[in-house]
């Protein structure tokens, strides 16, 4: 007899899910063989909001500098939403600009490697945004097996990820995602900017092979200084100069005391070396109306990342940078 856990687990939350498409069944000893960290290299995609702020851009020169672990096969650009955009399809394009100044810094050529994701967020689940990103998504994790997993390290709001899900259900026994989004479990509420700018999006990634990386109070600790950046950043070629650059304008005139949280390197960090994110197996919760998690212990497992052993990440991404600028 067919296991539908995955279906069910989903329609849980999303009672239309019986109209829409049927999710493939996904056995758990199936997703928890998936859910193991990795400790060879993989291949990746990152989905990143990349001009959402500052640290999008480290993310995406660290998964770069990271060769030995990560082949990346392709950026996408996330949409998102604040004083920095005018809407989620125009912080979309700013985004993949970004993706292009950063590639160009690095010398890497952009063709059918940056992908424009989606110009929304999901309105319903039977209305996938069919974006560059969503399509080449689904045709790299064919590509891939559940043995094999495409990681999709994703460091915004996931609709490019959950959009290309929607088209094509049968790639979630063929990807594992990495998510920066959410809150702790024993944070009194989740409403946190990647999960909060799609909600819809946001639950059904919860029913996928999931690793978590929560934002508060887990990677909140990942923050450096303007002191630690212009010793071991600035100077390090143009992509050195432009990522200090970005760091010191970000802090507004601030100076003593002031530390900034460089968020979405720990999803990287997390398939570069699992031991500097410790994790855990958890009951995945079910994401509420109130941006709340409400808790079941009959559900599926995700992989959770409870704490970030900041001083290695950093030093490995000094002294990627450092050996990069002297080739």
């Amino acid at each position: 007899m067919r296991n539908f856990v995955t279906f069910f687990a989903l329609i849980l939350i999303f009672p239309e899910l019986i109209q829409a498409q049927q999710f493939p069944a996904l056995r758990e000893p199936e997703r928890l063989q998936m859910l193991v960290p990795p400790t060879v290299k993989v291949h990746a995609i990152l989905d990143t909001d990349t001009y959402n702020e500052i640290d999008d851009q480290f993310a995406l020169v660290y998964a770069l500098l990271s060769g030995e672990k990560i082949d990346l096969q392709a950026v996408y650009a996330a949409p998102f939403y604040n004083d920095r955009s005018s809407g989620p399809g125009d912080g979309m394009e700013k985004s993949y600009q970004e993706i292009q100044k950063i590639l160009h810094l690095m010398n890497k050529p952009s063709d059918n490697y940056a992908f424009r994701g989606s110009n929304g967020f999901l309105k319903d689940l039977n209305s996938p945004y069919k974006s560059e990103a969503a399509l080449d998504l689904i045709k790299k994790a064919k590509n891939s097996t559940s043995g094999n997993p495409l990681y999709v390290i994703a460091t915004g709001a996931i609709t490019n990820v959950a959009s290309a899900i929607l088209i094509d259900p049968s790639i979630i026994n063929k990807i594992v995602v990495v998510w920066l989004g959410g809150n702790g479990r024993n944070w009194p509420d989740t409403h946190e900017f990647n999960l909060a700018g799609d909600l819809l999006a946001s639950r059904l990634i919860f029913g996928v092979p999931l690793v978590q990386v929560p934002c508060t109070p887990v990677v909140t600790h990942f923050a450096t200084t303007v002191p630690e950046m212009e010793k071991y950043v600035k100077g390090n070629g143009k992509i050195g100069d432009y990522l200090f650059g970005i760091f010191k304008d970000y802090n507004h005139g601030e100076e003593k005391g002031w530390s900034k949280v460089i968020w979405d390197m720990t999803a990287v960090a997390f398939v570069v070396n699992a031991d500097w994110t410790p994790s855990n197996l958890v009951h995945s919760p079910i994401l509420t109306d109130q941006y709340t998690y409400s808790f079941n212990n009959s559900r599926h497992f995700i992989r959770y990342v409870y704490y970030i052993n900041r001083d290695p990440i950093f030093r490995d991404f000094f002294d990627k940078l450092e050996q990069y600028a002297s080739r």
